[in-house]
């Protein structure tokens, strides 16, 4: 009998959840995969499969509604909602999750998170991904990217052959940060329950044992970390030879924060005909370069532009000041817009954080802080209290920066100015998120000035006012050198001190 009470025992045997849109296993819809592209070209990642059993990885059936979308419906569909596609025979875009075809229980999920209609990244992004082929995904934070590889890796693990003892994962997920890792296997959990899909979260700072257990009775959804990942699969506590669909969320994070070869070597662990979806808020050169190594005859689906903006929900406000006059200012812009909100405060140095907290809480301010030095207990039960709003105002360092996804946070202030342009954008984008509206207030320094022309750039894009003060530092200093700016230097974790 299988732990999974619903499902058949025989490993071989494909999942009980089917539908007749197709999902699940159908022969009739899917096929299994190919050592050939769609031109029968043979791919140079997709070689030696020898001993490897074929797997389905293509489940989408165009709806009638969708397959009667004229050309011209579909490119002023795509204009409106800033959707630009690159790669061949690309799927027409989905209006309503019912033209989908996701089955019954996940459109059940779905209804009950009380979502109305796709987000653009999951109109596009869907049918790239339930075709099975790889696909490269460019979209801001807040954008709804978690569900557009989520919701078709669940179809996808529901098509495949049950788990058996020993057998890894089936999905693995790469993320950047723990706190982005459990964001996204809260939602695995979510939307996988009805099909009794199994997930785990595998990352660092925390005792191996618990994440062991769930690998050692069998997870077919893994999202986790890339050390620790390598750490288990170095003592043997999990493998990835059953892996079929891997996706690299942040990719461009990732590369940030040195991941580089660590993802390289977990690649080179997994079948080469998986589907690979890669993820990233940008599209710089690095992670254009690490794309072409994994990704074969893939989809691109970029929201809004591939360039550097900022969300236009969020309003920005820059003000230039001296160093001397930040704690001041920080103390009048809280008592003017402290409403109950949620306030988060970026600095850039974990004793700049702890100081700053110290220094708010002796002034009567609830405010807690988050950084990489705190422990994996002590941080959960830091953002408990800010979700909640008992601690409506909390600092952090950039470990914050991405993956944080807290409602109601209506405020950012960039108490330090961030070590590039890339974590400027992902700071602000903690508010602004799902539609909501946003204020980011930044204080900016003249030992800041090198990043005033960008950062110009980004506010004139979004259609923010920019300051006299900003304005003349910006035509008086040259742009930061490259490594310096978009994308920071490989060197440290900052290009400079």
């Amino acid at each position: 009998m299988s732990r999974y009470d619903s499902r058949t025992g025989d490993s071989t045997s494909y999942r009980d959840r089917r539908s007749d849109s197709g999902f699940g296993g159908a022969s009739t819809y899917g096929h299994t995969s190919s050592k050939r592209d769609n031109d029968g070209n043979e791919s140079p990642r997709k070689l030696d499969l020898d001993g490897l059993t074929p797997f389905e990885k293509n489940f989408y059936v165009e709806s009638p509604v969708v397959a009667a979308m004229t050309d011209a419906e579909v490119e002023e569909y795509r204009r409106l909602r800033e959707i630009t596609v690159e790669g061949r025979d690309i799927p027409k875009p989905v209006k309503s999750f019912r033209d989908v075809g996701f089955p019954d229980y996940v459109l059940e999920e779905i209804k009950k998170a009380g979502f109305t209609e796709p987000t653009p990244i999951q109109s596009q992004g869907w049918p790239m991904a339930l075709r099975g082929r790889d696909l490269i995904g460019i979209a801001e934070t807040g954008s709804g990217k978690t569900l557009s590889y989520l919701l078709p890796a669940i179809v996808h693990v529901n098509a495949q052959p049950i788990l058996s003892p020993g057998d890894g994962p089936i999905v693995l997920v790469l993320a950047p940060t723990r706190e982005l890792a459990v964001q996204i296997q809260q939602e695995a959990s979510k939307f996988g329950s009805s099909s009794k899909i199994k997930s785990t979260c595998i990352y660092g700072g925390v005792p191996k044992g618990p994440q062991v257990r769930d690998l050692q009775k069998g997870v077919e959804i893994v999202i986790a970390t890339p050390g620790r990942l390598i750490d288990m699969m170095e003592s043997n506590n999990t493998n990835l030879r059953r892996v079929t669909y891997l996706v690299l969320d942040e990719a461009d994070r990732m590369l940030d924060m040195g991941f580089d070869p660590q993802i390289r070597k977990i690649v080179s662990h997994i079948r080469p005909d998986r589907q690979t979806l890669y993820w990233s808020a940008t599209w710089p050169k690095e992670v254009e370069q690490l794309s072409k190594k994994f990704l074969y005859n893939p989809y691109k689906v970029i929201i809004g532009s591939s360039d550097l903006k900022a969300n236009r929900a969020i309003r920005q406000i820059v003000d230039v000041i001296s160093e001397s006059q930040k704690y001041n200012k920080l103390v009048k812009l809280l008592e003017d817009i402290m409403d109950g909100s949620r306030i988060l405060v970026f600095l850039d140095t974990k004793k700049g954080c702890d100081q700053i907290t110290r220094q708010l809480r002796m002034d009567g301010w609830p405010a807690l802080s988050i950084h990489g030095d705190k422990s994996q207990a002590e941080r959960d039960w830091v953002l408990s209290e800010f979700r909640s709003g008992k601690s409506p105002i909390m600092t952090a360092t950039d470990v914050a920066a991405r993956g944080l996804d807290v409602k109601d946070v209506m405020y950012v202030i960039n108490y330090d100015f961030p070590g590039s342009l890339e974590d400027y954008v992902h700071r602000i984008g903690r508010t602004g998120r799902a539609g909501a509206k946003g204020t980011a207030y930044t204080f900016f320094t003249v030992a800041n000035a090198r990043f005033a022309k960008e950062l110009i750039n980004i506010l004139e894009e979004a259609g923010q006012k920019v300051s006299s003060e900003l304005s003349s530092m910006g035509r008086s200093t040259a742009p930061p050198p490259p490594g310096l700016g978009g994308f920071r230097d490989r060197g440290s974790r900052r290009g400079w001190s």
